[in-house]
């Protein structure tokens, strides 16, 4: 019982703390990449140090379960975890934590099922205004041009990405800038961004309560679009997408003095204008590194006491 505890302290204390440490940190914008990596190992470990506090918490509890997860382990190693104390107390805390296994599920179906029909709708709606020519199939093709008065240009994740482009954007995008808008979407199609958002948003609509899912969900929309930056900017110049995304959105009031829902533009902008030096190869791989262990924490104090035992 004493390790479940011990996993569920350690998986709310990065719950609360890691979003604090990441924010207060100067590189995430230099180095976006690295730091979606970062937020995906921190949110594995909180759900992995939930996950293992349930399933100790439940074979304390149940000798049914405690069977079926110890049942190749020696008897040593059965005592050196003390799952015969506290039984109502480790019943409790098992049910507790599969409830919230069972929303987490919840919450992540709710969020495909709405994410694939929301595609589905969006692409008929593509149909309707731009029909498919004989002997073309749905999804066939990578780039769709639609007749539009307002500059705009996204992708439409799903097995066959299409990038979608409107003829006032088409009118309005000079030289190179046309095709770093599209590399940048297509820097969105190949990392699958689209999965990282519905998993963030899933997580942060099911536990608003707790602080690294909404920072999650925060940071991925922001930290995606930098990465996708990014990828356009080192195939066409920091300068080409930059005027690019001012191009697109200077009609919607974003670069005014009132904030609007895209207040990150300007900061986008202005990062690319403004280029900081990327970290070195050295401090970048040595941050992918750490990050990569903070999971293998929880299933260090999951395992010691067994690995003592048997020592």
């Amino acid at each position: 019982m004493l390790v479940s505890l011990v996993l569920l302290l350690l998986g709310a204390l990065a719950a609360v703390v890691a979003p604090r440490l990441v924010s207060r940190a100067d590189w995430p914008e230099r180095e976006p990449v690295v730091a979606l990596w970062v937020w995906q190992c921190v949110v594995a470990a909180v759900l992995l140090c939930f996950a293992l506090s349930m399933t100790f918490s439940a074979a304390a509890a149940w000798q049914l379960v405690r069977g079926r997860v110890f049942a190749p382990a020696p008897h040593a190693v059965v005592d050196a975890y003390a799952l015969g104390a506290n039984e109502p107390w480790s019943a409790v805390l098992a049910v507790v934590l599969a409830c919230g296994g069972l929303w987490t599920g919840a919450m992540l179906s709710r969020e495909i099922y709405r994410s694939h029909a929301g595609r589905k709708r969006r692409r008929m709606e593509l149909l309707v205004r731009s029909p498919l020519l004989p002997g073309e199939e749905p999804g066939g093709k990578p780039l769709v041009v639609l007749e539009g008065e307002r500059p705009d240009a996204w992708w439409l994740p799903g097995a066959a990405p299409q990038l979608v482009i409107t003829t006032a954007a088409l009118g309005r995008l000079k030289g190179s800038q046309l095709d770093a808008v599209l590399a940048h979407e297509q820097g969105h199609a190949r990392a699958r961004h689209d999965w990282l958002l519905h998993c963030s948003a899933a997580l942060a609509t099911g536990f608003p309560q707790i602080p690294v899912f909404a920072a999650f969900r925060n940071e991925m929309h922001r930290l995606v679009e930098l990465a996708a930056d990014d990828v356009a900017s080192r195939r066409f110049g920091r300068r080409t997408i930059a005027l690019a995304l001012v191009e697109l959105n200077e009609d919607r009031g974003v670069f005014g003095p009132c904030p609007t829902p895209d207040a990150q533009l300007p900061q986008r902008v202005n990062r690319l204008l403004t280029p900081v030096p990327r970290l070195s190869a050295g401090r970048r791989l040595r941050l992918t590194a750490a990050a990569a262990l903070v999971p293998v924490v929880p299933l260090l104090v999951a395992f010691v006491p067994g690995l003592r035992a048997l020592g």
